[in-house]
């Protein structure tokens, strides 16, 4: 079984995030959930991207980081969003890695450095018509070029326009879409080793 460490969205952990790291759990993985809101939550994305700006997004990712010391070192990182900077700084750049997943997000590999990590699958999950996951030179773009980069990368694309789909406490929340990429994620951490 995989151990991972999960991070939320700019809404905060939300109950959404806490009900998907759960599932994980019931399939037998260990996951960690940091709180990188420090208790915060919000009911938009927008009230959540002003705490974070307001917050410093550095900051944000700083305490994300912060938050895999202690642990081991093979871990998957996986991330929502805005959870998906610290999940891929920390799988390109901390030695034992074990995989990333990224949802509704991926950022170019040259944030972090010169080329994805041999021996680090990853996944990256988000709706083929979320103007955050789709605009031009953004998520999606990055996403193509590490898959086009390194076989060891796959993106998975949904029909639709929500942000944070997977997210079931909140209303872009697309069950059908969820339930596929769950499967995907549990196929994953399944051939982890």
């Amino acid at each position: 079984m995989a151990e991972i460490v999960l991070y939320h969205h700019a809404q905060g952990l939300t109950e959404g995030v806490q009900a998907f790291a759960e599932e994980l759990r019931q399939a037998g993985h260990t996951v960690h959930a940091p709180d990188s809101y420090e208790g915060h939550t919000f009911g938009t994305l927008d009230e959540g991207l002003d705490y974070a700006r307001q917050t410093g997004f550095g900051v944000i990712r700083d305490r994300g980081i912060a938050a895999a010391e202690g642990l081991g070192d093979a871990l998957v990182y996986a991330g929502f969003s805005l959870g998906g900077m610290p999940a891929q700084q920390l799988a390109q750049t901390r030695p034992g890695a074990k995989g990333a997943l990224l949802f509704h997000s991926c950022v170019p590999v040259s944030e972090f450095g010169d080329a994805w990590p041999a021996g680090v699958p990853v996944q990256v999950h988000g709706m083929d018509e979320d103007p955050f996951f789709t605009e031009e030179d953004g998520d999606l773009a990055a996403a193509h070029a590490l898959t086009a980069a390194t076989d060891q990368a796959e993106l998975f694309l949904y029909p639709g326009k929500e942000h944070l789909f997977a997210d079931s406490s909140l209303p872009s929340y697309d069950a059908e879409a969820s339930a596929l990429l769950t499967r995907r994620v549990l196929e994953f951490l399944a051939a982890v080793r």
